[in-house]
């Protein structure tokens, strides 16, 4: 199965931010025993070692977990952190925006490209420059009307929801035109992570699994 085909049929996309790799790999243990299979990891743009610390969690998750869970890297608006990503073994990448030039990068290094897009004309910009899926955002605030009024004229293009997702209205987003959504820290909560309190994480990451249903 291709991550696209992995990504469809997982749907949850748990989305980590800020995280140092000495508590993500506890973390990223509970999300898997709560039945996430697909985890990113984001680069800081605001750290003087976005890319060193993201590198370093991705290289060790990917270690830990080989080919059991999807492993990304997000937030990626370089061609640098492409390369980085590609380096350190992500299966895909995710962005906030469409840059074209970052798009094409990942594709020919064989990377799952999701950029962002919020409108109907930015949708369909990424699509045509080769992205796989493409990420609405910030979802919540678009709403469930938009995405119907958008899988009228735009029903070919796989769409993943992302902002403002929680178990709520999760499977409301799913049921009306996106194929998966990504959730960051209604899901990823640093709170409980930093507090070793992973047992609760897993239960979380199970709330949002059995949500989905």
């Amino acid at each position: 199965m291709g991550p696209v085909e992995f990504i469809r049929e997982h749907k949850i996309v748990a989305i980590a931010r800020k995280i140092p790799v000495k508590h993500m790999l506890g973390a990223a243990s509970a999300l898997y025993q709560g039945g996430i299979r697909i985890l990113e990891i984001t680069f800081d743009q605001g750290s003087s070692r976005c890319i060193e610390d993201t590198v370093e969690t991705i290289t060790s998750l990917k270690t830990l977990f080989g080919n059991d869970m999807l492993i990304g890297a997000g937030t990626v608006i370089t061609t640098e952190q492409v390369k980085a990503a590609s380096g350190a073994g992500a299966d895909f990448i995710l962005a906030p925006n469409t840059d074209r030039e970052v798009i094409e990068l990942a594709k020919s290094m064989n990377l799952v490209a999701i950029p962002g897009a919020f409108t109907p004309s930015e949708i369909m910009t990424a699509w045509n420059a080769g992205a796989d899926i493409v990420k609405l955002f910030p979802a919540a605030n678009l709403g469930i009307p938009y995405i119907k009024a958008i899988r009228g004229p735009i029903n070919h293009v796989p769409l993943m929801a992302v902002g403002g997702v929680d178990e709520t209205n999760i499977k409301a987003f799913l049921d009306n035109g996106y194929m998966s959504c990504g959730i960051g820290s209604n899901i990823v909560r640093n709170d409980l992570i930093r507090a070793g309190r992973f047992k609760e994480l897993a239960e979380l990451a199970e709330t949002f699994v059995k949500a989905i249903r």
